[in-house]
């Protein structure tokens, strides 16, 4: 018996020790673990290049991440749809005049063009997702996201109403997410609104395009999970549009869903959970996004290149109120934590300028 033991612990012993699978080097100099990674290297060397303006966090990634949730959410379990397949693009016709999509027709027609260039190597789906992925990865502080390939080329458009809206409820946002291939619990929901830490509004008020959701959008960070949480005080713009509320800051959007999100006793714990705590929203949100990128997918036929995802510039800034809040400023919803201590930063009121266009 002893002997027996002493065997099963020798080979434990030697699979914790084995070497890694060897890595397959690519004719450019880089290593992977599947040779039909190398492929991509040329084209994410030319979306850097020529689509996100040399590796910069600005208005193309921003859209580029839009567009990976718009394309992928097309999916529910009673309506149909192809979830991640590229849909939106190879039926730009019928989905981008879905009114949830209004504006997405900008960056399907900027990204058409790598499509078609790279369509021997990466399917519209794959592109989709890929560009995403790359896009993120040139914002501090943002996860390094997952990539799989092999997604096929959609065969129809995706039933209209599958996008949440700014002005839905909760409750409506909730169901949409559960009913979405194998289901987002209220917890993914939150994590995926991590996003909008770079995003920026361009028609809930078509008066002042590019006007970010806080106050770093150039930043993966989690301002946003705490600027959301502050008192309203103006619309930075109309206060005649749809979906959007008053802001705390000059020249910032808060989104209606968003505000009600952070306030709602299903999620607002959560919401408040990634305050304060960079890693565990990288996490959550690399998390989730791999789960969105899979939605009306076989992951048994696609091909893990999460290693050609170039990894993120680390974040160098800490959470903070924005210049001119307070503590008192700060509308605490989670029932059982207080609301983090923050410091606010020095100097006059923050005003957040818009994000240029590319």
């Amino acid at each position: 018996m002893a002997f027996k033991q002493l065997s099963a612990l020798l080979v434990i012993a030697a699979v914790a020790n084995a070497a890694p699978p060897p890595r397959v080097a690519c004719g450019d100099g880089h290593t992977v673990a599947n040779a039909a990674c190398c492929a991509l290297f040329p084209i994410l060397d030319d979306i850097q290049t020529n689509l996100f303006d040399g590796g910069q966090c600005g208005e193309e990634v921003h859209e580029s991440l839009r567009l990976t949730f718009h394309d992928a959410i097309g999916i529910s379990n009673t309506l149909g749809g192809g979830g991640a397949d590229g849909s939106i693009v190879t039926f730009s016709d019928i989905e981008t005049a879905f009114h949830a999509n209004g504006g997405i027709d900008g960056i399907v027609e900027v990204q058409r063009p790598f499509i078609t260039a790279h369509k021997s190597v990466l399917s519209t789906g794959d592109f989709i997702q890929f560009a995403g992925a790359v896009g993120v990865s040139n914002c501090p502080g943002a996860p390094r996201l997952s990539f799989q390939m092999g997604r096929p080329e959609a065969v129809a458009a995706s039933p209209d109403l599958l996008v949440p809206e700014p002005f839905d409820d909760t409750t409506k946002i909730l169901a949409r997410f559960a009913d979405a291939g194998p289901g987002f619990s209220p917890n993914e929901v939150v994590a995926l609104l991590a996003s909008h830490t770079i995003a920026a509004a361009d028609l809930i008020d078509p008066t002042i395009p590019g006007t970010p959701f806080d106050s770093t959008p150039g930043l993966f960070d989690t301002q946003v999970f705490i600027e959301v949480q502050l008192i309203g005080t103006a619309f930075p713009g109309n206060d005649t549009t749809e979906g959007g509320l008053m802001s705390p800051l000059a020249g910032e959007t808060r989104l209606q869903s968003d505000f009600e999100i952070a306030r709602d006793s299903r999620t607002a714990c959560e919401w408040q959970s990634f305050v304060n705590n960079q890693a565990k929203m990288q996490s959550a949100f690399k998390a989730v996004m791999l789960k969105l990128s899979l939605l009306g997918q076989n992951p048994n036929n696609m091909i893990d290149c999460s290693d050609v995802i170039p990894v993120p510039p680390v974040l160098t800034t800490t959470p903070h109120l924005p210049a001119g809040k307070t503590q008192q400023d700060i509308q605490a919803a989670c029932a059982t934590s207080a609301f983090p201590a923050l410091t606010a930063q020095a100097g006059p009121a923050t005003a957040v300028p818009p994000v240029p266009p590319s």
